[in-house]
């Protein structure tokens, strides 16, 4: 009798088996907003759609774009961190309220161009992934950019230095003080707040992606653009830990794996689209996207020298002082990895 109850309960077991194997870890996944334009539509989404099959992960994901949540953007470390969201596209700019060290990679000046970028990025990611798991219970997973950010206006201008006078949407602490230090009002506003605001004179420029200016229609409540890039609106991938720790280390490296691979892609396909954008927004050829009829300002050697000036004079010092505040030697650890990248000691 105790055999055969012994080998009744194994035979279960083994039936169990299988259901057990197929069990699913489920992961809630805020993305981008929707109206992010051509990085969350042909990128983003259709990774997290794939992911399960793709990587071969035991993993289900529920996918929602940041702007049908209801949730800001800027409170998107604390939902991390609260278990809300297992994995979130996080927006560096919009967190640094938060956590200024997300912006270290992406202050005013800094990144010229985007083979810059992606170094600083890489000399910077082990710090933020570090400070990210010590304070938020967040484990970063990549970093990618939206694109130079330029300056698109309702009003004439013939160089940089013609903002002075003009009001100037930003979207970050950094981006105000330097078009405070240029003599322009700086007004923060929400992405989406900013087609009526040109519209309606509530600002007379604005600062984002080409990309993004394209796919919202900037070009329609505006004259004149810069390509000049000020900045790169850093976005990346983060997970919460107790999510993370729900895989074995051989999913994680494979869950890692397939992030890498989609950062790649992200940053090709980013300035893939940053030189279809500004032909668009400009009315020239080759473009793929919405053709519009922007006066394109020729950048002067005297616009670069400004911008370049600024993370010395302006953009460094006002992180500095902002980062050390909550994270006492933030400076230091910046000069080491980044400054030794840039050339700032």
């Amino acid at each position: 009798m105790k055999f055969r109850l012994i080998a009744a309960l194994s035979a279960c077991l083994v039936a169990a088996a299988p259901t057990l194997a197929q069990e699913k870890i489920k992961f809630k996944v805020m993305g981008q907003p929707l109206s992010g334009g051509m990085i969350q539509k042909n990128k983003e989404q259709p990774f997290f759609e794939t992911l399960a099959a793709k990587s071969g992960l035991p993993i289900e994901i529920d996918y929602k774009p940041q702007d049908t949540t209801g949730i800001k953007d800027t409170e998107q470390l604390r939902v991390l961190e609260s278990g809300l969201f297992d994995i979130i596209s996080l927006r560096m700019a919009q967190i640094s309220r938060d956590e200024p060290l997300t912006m270290g990679f992406d202050l005013v000046g800094l990144n010229p161009d985007f083979k810059t970028a992606r170094a600083t990025t890489k000399a910077y990611f082990d710090t933020l992934d570090k400070r990210l798991q010590s304070r938020y219970a967040t484990k970063l997973l990549s970093v990618w950019p939206a694109g130079p950010q330029v300056l698109f206006c309702k009003k004439p201008i013939a160089k940089l230095a013609d903002v002075k006078g003009l009001k100037v949407r930003v979207f970050d602490q950094n981006s105000a003080k330097f078009f405070q230090h240029l003599g322009a009002t700086p007004i923060p506003l929400s992405f989406g707040e900013v087609h009526q605001s040109l519209s309606l004179g509530v600002v007379d420029c604005a600062i984002t992606s080409s990309l993004s200016a394209n796919s919202a229609s900037w070009p329609e409540v505006s004259t004149h653009v810069l390509t000049l890039g000020l900045q790169f609106a850093m976005n990346g991938y983060g997970i919460g830990l107790p999510a993370w720790k729900k895989l074995t280390p051989a999913q994680q490296t494979q869950l890692q794996a397939a992030f890498t691979t989609l950062e790649n892609e992200i940053w090709k396909y980013s300035e893939d689209l940053a030189v279809d954008a500004i032909n668009c927004n400009s009315g020239k050829d080759p473009c793929t996207l919405k053709k519009f009829n922007l006066v394109s300002v020729p950048v002067t050697a005297g616009d670069v020298e400004i911008v370049r000036n600024a993370m010395r004079d302006v953009s460094l010092p006002t992180w500095t002082e902002t980062c050390e505040k909550t994270a006492p030697g933030c400076a230091a650890e910046w000069k080491k990895t980044v400054g030794a990248v840039v050339g700032v000691k």
